[in-house]
Order: structure tokens, then sequence, then C-alpha cells
């Protein structure tokens, strides 16, 4: 299996939103990504940045995926702190960065709307250069991905944790139209991720059938799984949380259930091997 979401940091580089005193509050190194998971379940994992702050943070993922390729097996960084930059010098830093540039860059807000302009700017230069979109918006994300697949038929959007649905226990309703929205567009590809954290005190059968009904919508060739290490170490382990993912992948065929669980993230990131 490759983990397509997991994260590492270190609160004293940065990461402002991180609360002194709560477990997330420690560097999390790729040590402890090694230990995190020691059965050799995964084969690797895609790191996604972690809203450090600075554009530094893209060159310190590039260096664990340079130093450490046995765990990393690409990497996802934040478009937002490069935006300021311009389009020119994203497509400098990118050419710098060659081989060893990012496998996706990542784009964050409440909505769509909050996300910054500058940012958004730079999309067109993604597909160009081989990188994925990520999208991970508190509300509307699946809807935002259509939108902006359709603008750019090139691009792959990747949606962080299925587009961040309610909690089960009130009306998903909307989510579930969203859901279908991006089902219509081909390039939208979808995490199953964050289940831990977003279905907090769901019985894990009715987050299985939320995740049939993803599947099942979009197809197992767009969906990918991730843990969301160490973000939903509050509520379960990386094991649980990986757990939970695959619960709703047992009614596929072995084959598609390898493609969810590997073959997808080879495809959409450009994974070498």
């Amino acid at each position: 299996m490759i983990d397509c979401h997991v994260h590492l940091w270190d609160p004293a580089s940065g990461f402002p939103w991180i609360r002194p005193g709560s477990v997330h509050h420690r560097a999390f190194r790729v040590d402890d990504l090694a230990a995190s998971l020691p059965d050799g379940s995964v084969t690797g994992s895609i790191l996604v940045e972690a809203s450090r702050g600075d554009a530094g943070e893209t060159l310190a993922l590039r260096a664990l995926r340079v130093s450490r390729p046995d765990l990393v097996a690409g990497y996802v960084g934040n478009l937002h702190v490069h935006g300021e930059g311009g389009p020119g010098r994203f497509r400098v830093l990118l050419r710098e960065l060659g081989d060893s540039r990012p496998n996706g860059m990542r784009l964050g807000g409440a909505s769509w709307v909050d996300t910054p302009a500058a940012a958004r700017a730079l999309i067109p230069e993604l597909a160009p250069a081989g990188l994925v979109l990520e999208l991970n918006l508190g509300r509307g994300a699946l809807s935002a991905a259509a939108r902006t697949a359709d603008r750019h038929p090139g691009l792959t959007v990747v949606v962080d944790h299925l587009g961040n649905p309610p909690n089960l226990r009130t009306d998903p309703g909307q989510w579930h139209r969203d859901l279908e929205r991006a089902a219509s567009v081909p390039n939208v590809v979808v995490k199953v991720s964050g289940l831990l954290t977003q279905q907090h005190g769901v019985e894990p059968e009715q987050t299985a059938e939320l995740v049939e009904r993803v599947v099942h919508t979009l197809g197992p060739d767009r969906c990918l799984v991730g843990s969301d290490w160490p973000i939903c170490l509050p509520r379960g382990s990386r094991a649980d949380s990986l757990e939970l993912s695959c619960r709703g992948l047992g009614r596929l065929s072995d084959d598609e259930r390898a493609q969810i669980r590997h073959g997808n993230a080879v495809r959409v990131y450009g994974l070498r091997g």
C-alpha cells in the first residue's frame, strides 16, 4: 500500500496552527514515520505540506524525499507560500528542483473564495510540470475541484479527505450532490482519508458505507487511500486510520483494491517504479 497522506513537522520551525500542549505539539520526524507502521504493509508514503508558513517547507519536504526514498515516495508542497513570487518565479523553482520537484501542490482554506488569488494564479503552471493540484477546503471542495478540473482538462485535481463531508450524524445532502458533480469530471480524484477525525462517533460500518458510495460514484480508478497521520492520533493510530479507510473496499475485486491501495498513487503522482 502507498499511504497518500502523511505529515512531518517540527513546531520549532513554524506551524503556528499547532496548539501547545496538544498531542501534535512535538516534532514528528521521518524515523517516527517508519516506527508508526513497522509491519511493512505500507511500501511508501506521500508527504503533504502542513502549513509551516514559508516556502522553505517545500525544500524541507524535497530533502526528505531525496534522503529517504525507502519511506517517502513523493511529496506535495504548499501553493500559498509561492504565490507572491508569481508564475515566473514558480516556474524557475520547478526547473531548479528538476526531477526532485514536488508531485503536487496543495491549496487550502475554509472555501474556494478564501484561497489566495496569488496562489490560484499558479494553477496553470502545474499540469505542464507534471504536478497535481490538491484541494483541502472546509466546504465545497468537491464542487470546486469539478470547476477547476473543467477549466484545466490536463490537470489532475486531488480532493483531500473525501472533500471533508460532514459527520454522518448530520445531513450530508449537499456533499452527496457535490460528489456526483465531481464524478462527472474525469480528472478529479478523491483521497479516502481523514475518516477517524471527520467521522468520530460514527459506527465503522456506516463510515464504510460512505467509502463504498465514493468508490461506486467515482470508480476505483479515481480513489486513493491515506492515513492523515499524525493528525489522526487523537482518535487512533496510523494503522487504525488506514484500516478504517480500507474497510469500505471489501466488496471490490482484488485488482480494484490493488488499484486504490497502490496503482492509482503511482499513476496520479507519477511515482518512480
